[in-house]
């Protein structure tokens, strides 16, 4: 096998399971009015599907990252896989809610195994700038694509086999990408053997798990609610703790000094917001397509398709592009675009809406997300040293999955309100309170309580309630735009000041011959 080969085959192998990880994040979704039918699970219980693969992955991302450093990346990338696969398995044979909730916690410790293997593993074996820029433009194009795919493939499985079925097929497809890995990508050699620094894994486990619960619950409790900010309160408290450790550890996981380099913190935040404004988009224009338009979940994730085009071309192009005219300017447009979509978004949003002018705007959205997405992050494993790769792409993922569930729950929130006070004004005044409050639920209830009352052989009663429920979401919906317009903004504008432009001239640690870098482990050579 050529060396051309071979390398070719190690970057199919760690894209492949990139796609797996990031495809079941958005893949389970469409399942959840199945699990509610057949499980019997509650609204709670079905929050908690979601959540508890959320909160694991988030908690542990960078204690496997750390671990991966200190005890090699392919052994941990491989045992992440299985774990993942086996567990989700286990979840297609779960006979209660609770057993499936226990393996999508157990599915994101595999996925926290897993994902910072697969983009540090990349840039220990493409070590020239060029060669990072495209591989790693190749591991963001992989991303926004599975993320876009999962609807489609869900809602596939769903039209043809049981739910078990999008649980099930998991397992076979990790098991081939364990055998890729295997055989695709070299180990290291020569480890040196680094103490585990304990404090920051237990410090930096509980600060992420904190936040990210918190965040999950605080539309729910309120965000001003006392739990919320005792829950803010003690991440922070968690977050001051872990950086002073990690200032006295010997051999910290994170070299916390890393953040005054502009080219990891101000791309990391470009990151966030990114993500942000992504899980954003995806929680608002499925419920657009699904319960406005009137689209089935097979039906929705089609129509998202030029989304994952868009961002699989402005990923490899944008990283392209950094290098040429500088992360900056094309880290500073991206965020841009992606504020141009949702302003224009918000002032067209209508349920006759051309799907010719929403696929532009989606387009308009997609190359946005690429052009930002994949050169900070280029940026940021650019800005860390070759032996604490792992731990670096932890901080890229962490700042992913902070984003995506900041974005949900912020917009969320800022919808539903929205929603509830648009509806409390346009609902026909003689709908009893029961129904009433179901259709505050989501526009999806309020589209059963109209179904009940067309079942009923009452149509004008029925349309009455569809078009306030469908007005009251026009109304949430634009402003949530708005609101996301604002931030991209925001980061927009950060990225124009705070993200350098190109990396120092002097070659850092990422960019060094392939000979004289260490590798995954400390030894001296690359993977």
């Amino acid at each position: 096998m050529t060396r051309t080969s071979s390398r070719a085959l190690l970057l199919v192998a760690l894209l492949l399971a990139s796609f797996l990880i990031n495809l079941d994040t958005t893949l389970v979704n469409v399942a959840l009015p199945t699990l509610s039918r057949e499980l019997g699970a509650s609204n709670t219980q079905l929050q908690w599907v979601v959540d508890a693969y959320n909160l694991v992955f988030a908690a542990l991302l960078l204690t496997s990252g750390s671990l991966s450093d200190r005890l090699g990346r392919k052994g941990v990338l491989m045992a992440g896989l299985l774990v993942f696969g086996v567990a989700s398995f286990v979840g297609g044979h779960a006979g209660s809610s609770a057993e499936l909730v226990a393996a999508r916690a157990v599915m994101g410790l595999g996925a926290a195994m897993t994902f910072p293997a697969t983009l540090a593993l990349l840039t220990g074996a493409f070590t020239s700038r060029k060669e990072r820029a495209l591989s790693i433009g190749l591991w963001g194009a992989t991303a926004g694509i599975a993320i876009a795919l999962g609807p489609i493939v869900g809602g596939f499985l769903l039209e043809h086999f049981s739910w078990s079925s999008i649980f099930y097929v998991l397992g076979p497809v990790s098991a081939v990408v364990v055998v890729l890995v295997a055989l695709c990508v070299p180990g290291a050699q020569n480890p040196i053997p680094r103490r585990l620094d304990s404090a920051g894994l237990v410090l930096s486990s509980g600060f992420m798990g904190l936040l990210v619960y918190t965040i999950i619950e605080a539309p729910n409790r309120g965000w001003a609610s006392p739990a919320s900010l005792a829950g803010f309160a003690g991440a922070l408290v968690l977050l001051i703790a872990f950086l002073v450790a990690e200032r006295r550890a010997p051999e910290p996981m994170l070299d916390v000094r890393l953040f005054k380099d502009m080219r990891f913190s101000a791309a990391s935040a470009s990151v966030t917001i990114a993500y942000f404004t992504l899980l954003g988009f995806i929680f608002l224009i499925t419920q657009y397509f699904q319960f406005v338009r009137g689209y089935s979940p097979l039906s929705a994730g089609v129509h998202l398709l030029p989304v994952a085009v868009s961002v699989a071309i402005g990923s490899t192009l944008g990283t392209r592009l950094a290098v040429r005219v500088g992360t900056k300017v094309i880290v500073a447009v991206g965020l841009a675009l992606q504020a141009s979509f949702y302003f224009w978004f918000a002032s067209d949003v209508s349920p006759t809406l051309s799907y010719g002018v929403v696929t532009v705007q989606m387009v308009v959205y997609g190359l946005g997300m690429g052009l930002t997405s994949a050169p900070a992050t280029e940026s940021i494993m650019g800005a860390v040293a070759a032996d604490q790769a792992g731990v670096g792409s932890a901080v890229n993922d962490s700042t992913r999955l902070l984003g995506g569930t900041l974005g949900v729950a912020v917009i969320g929130s800022v919808y539903a309100t929205l929603y509830n006070s648009r509806l409390d004004d346009t609902l026909p005044a003689w709908l009893s309170p029961q129904l009433a409050s179901l259709a505050h639920q989501s526009v999806g209830a309020a589209s059963d309580v109209s179904g009940h009352f067309t079942a009923q052989g009452r149509p004008i009663l029925a349309e009455a309630v569809r078009q306030a429920a469908i007005g009251a979401f026009d109304h949430g919906l634009s402003i949530a735009c708005v609101v996301a317009g604002l931030v991209a903004v925001a980061g927009a504008l950060l990225a124009a000041v705070f993200v350098p432009a190109q990396p120092p001239q002097q070659p850092g640690p990422a960019d060094l011959p392939a000979h004289r870098m260490r590798d995954q482990t400390g030894a001296g050579r690359s993977v």
